[in-house]
């Protein structure tokens, strides 16, 4: 019996008319020393068969957990305290583990947010995808191989029968999410949950994406829960919108509605402080940026991201030294990769790469998924070698450099990476990993140590608390903001950041921004701001190389790529933008 079959028999059996999906006043609570904390009050949706409905909110409103709750997936510590999770009209928190397998995988899909630590490094992307294949009873014997294939085409990797042998950590971050949302989509399911399914995926790629989804929800009814931070995106891709605040729904109703003129004064927030909305204001406005910024009057909370753009506007109209604080010069790199039958084969991911980095000034490297911006981070940081060509920092090539000069040398230049899971031990706590760098570099003693871990969590918008804490207590966005916050430990003066903003909610990431914005004013930083989302650039970035198949095809200010973009990828580039062309009403 074919997957179609299954699903139009199934929907025969189901009610006509009747919900796909009933969440009523589900109530979620986490196991402490102190008692239950709860985490989801009351929450109530409704999502029909063949609908998408979004829900968007702050790091920690409860949003992931919602969606966990739905499958029975919580951590540990979590449970369901009350309320009901109808699917089909059965109460899935009435069911057993082994019915609850039944259920997950072929009726309810599932893609996790972090592409990395759900995806094993010791197994080949080819053997994951086919293992959630046949546990699901999708297809077996020599089908199992094409149907892998196939799932990943349609997520987006065009070459999946050549990668099917390679590992995750040879994989882009984005490369790894397309395989989470193959994986997610294998068995045809009736309801997709999506937890920040494009995050790492740059815009050309999340459209494809999407329209796949899309087509899904037409051709075979499957309905779409999205989690997500980009507004924008919720807007154009859900026809319902959920806005969650403290594990409660706080506004709710058609999206694009909701968007163009929100009634709460927090998802007023959430609009005002989205950088794909923002940056649509800001090129689209005839007023000055000062006249149509925003500022919440929660006390202590600024989240001010057209502070950021003006900061940049004031400082390109300064006359700038000529002194780089990065000069990259004809940098290639090579690597090899594994082929079918096992023999080597070359992979050039940086091809001839040239750009100078003005001392004091953001450049922002963008670019598709696998387009190598990440690969010429890690050249910078020495943590990989180039094949050819030169990297100076500070007027120093650092192709020579060992030891002590090569920690001296990162001493002045810290990464925040991608994957804020990866990059944080989950044995050390929090405050032993901001402290880390200051413990390498000896810098102070334990009390100023612990001072100065205080300080940065302050400026991370963290409250002290989190420094007892370990990683897997934390959300996505609260990890990210503890990797800058040790990125900023030693007060470098170069801070290279891969996609630093990307696992951020809005209002996280306006603080973020406008706090990058302030400590290179105050201290004279030097950015190289690597990411796939052009929106985040529009406020951050003085100058932009736009990077495609490992080469730099466009390089200007950030005025001149946005307003008059030479090349057509570009063009393609600002036109995915999600969110373009909403009219907003704050």
């Amino acid at each position: 019996m074919s997957q179609s079959q299954t699903i139009a028999e199934s929907a025969e059996a189901y009610p006509v008319g009747q919900p796909l999906l009933q969440i009523k006043n589900l109530q979620v609570g986490f196991q402490t020393q102190n008692g239950l904390v709860p985490a989801v009050n009351g929450v109530d949706i409704t999502l029909n068969a063949g609908q998408t409905l979004a829900i968007v909110g702050e790091s920690g409103s409860g949003k992931s957990t919602t969606a966990h709750a739905i499958i029975n997936l919580l951590p540990g510590s979590g449970r369901i305290s009350g309320g009901e999770v109808l699917f089909q009209g059965r109460d899935l928190t009435k069911l057993d583990e082994k019915e609850m397998e039944e259920v997950r995988g072929r009726e309810i899909g599932f893609v996790p947010q972090d592409p990395m630590s759900n995806l094993n490094p010791v197994w080949s992307i080819g053997f994951q995808v086919e293992e959630a294949i046949r546990a699901n009873g999708i297809a077996s014997g020599k089908e199992v191989k094409k149907h892998a294939i196939q799932v990943l085409k349609e997520a987006g990797l065009a070459d999946a029968d050549k990668r099917m042998r390679q590992f995750p950590h040879q994989f882009s971050g984005g490369m790894r999410q397309r395989v989470l949302i193959g994986m997610g989509l294998s068995s045809r399911p009736k309801l997709l949950i999506a937890d920040e399914p494009t995050s790492a995926l740059d815009v050309t790629v999340q459209r494809i994406i999407l329209d796949h989804l899309e087509t899904l929800t037409r051709d075979l009814g499957t309905a779409v829960l999205f989690i997500t931070h980009d507004l924008g995106l919720a807007a154009e891709r859900a026809e319902q919108l959920v806005v969650m605040y403290k594990g409660k729904v706080v506004e709710s109703g058609p999206s694009r509605e909701i968007l163009e003129n929100p009634i709460h004064p927090y998802t007023q927030r959430l609009v005002a402080a989205a950088p794909s909305l923002a940056s649509r204001r800001i090129q689209s406005a005839s007023a000055s940026l000062g006249a149509i910024s925003y500022r919440p009057t929660d006390a202590g909370a600024s989240v001010d991201l057209i502070e950021a753009a003006e900061l940049r506007a004031e400082k390109q109209a300064e006359t700038h030294t000529a002194e780089s604080a990065i000069v990259v010069d004809s940098l290639t790199k090579v690597f090899k990769i594994r082929g079918e039958r096992g023999e080597g084969k070359h992979f050039k991911a940086v091809d001839d790469v040239s750009f100078s980095v003005e001392r004091g000034t953001t450049m922002a490297l963008v670019g598709e998924s696998g387009s190598g911006k990440s690969t010429v981070a890690k050249l910078l940081l020495r943590l990989e070698d180039a094949t050819s060509g030169q990297i100076e920092i500070g007027g120093n090539d650092i192709a020579p450099l060992k030891g002590r000069k090569l920690l001296e040398l990162r001493r002045k230049m810290q990464p925040v990476f991608q994957d804020p899971y990866g990059s944080l031990d989950p044995l050390r706590n929090i405050g032993n990993t901001i402290s880390e760098p200051l413990l390498v570099h000896k810098v102070g003693d334990r009390a100023s140590r612990r001072k100065r871990v205080d300080e940065l969590l302050d400026q991370v918008a963290l409250p002290s608390a989190l420094a007892t804490r370990y990683p897997n207590e934390l959300s996505g966005g609260q990890r990210q903001r503890v990797a800058i916050a040790r990125a900023l430990a030693l007060k470098p003066e170069i801070v290279i950041l891969d996609e630093a903003v990307s696992a951020l909610d809005v209002l996280v990431q306006a603080q973020i921004l406008s706090l990058l914005a302030e400590l290179q004013s105050e201290l004279g930083l030097t950015y190289l701001f690597i990411t796939h989302d052009l929106a985040v650039v529009r406020v951050i970035a003085d100058q932009v190389c736009v990077m495609k198949k490992g080469k730099i095809v466009e390089s200007s200010s950030v005025d001149q790529v946005f307003d008059n973009p030479q090349e057509q990828y570009t063009r393609d580039l600002l036109d995915a933008i999600p969110g373009a062309n909403l009219t907003l009403g704050v």
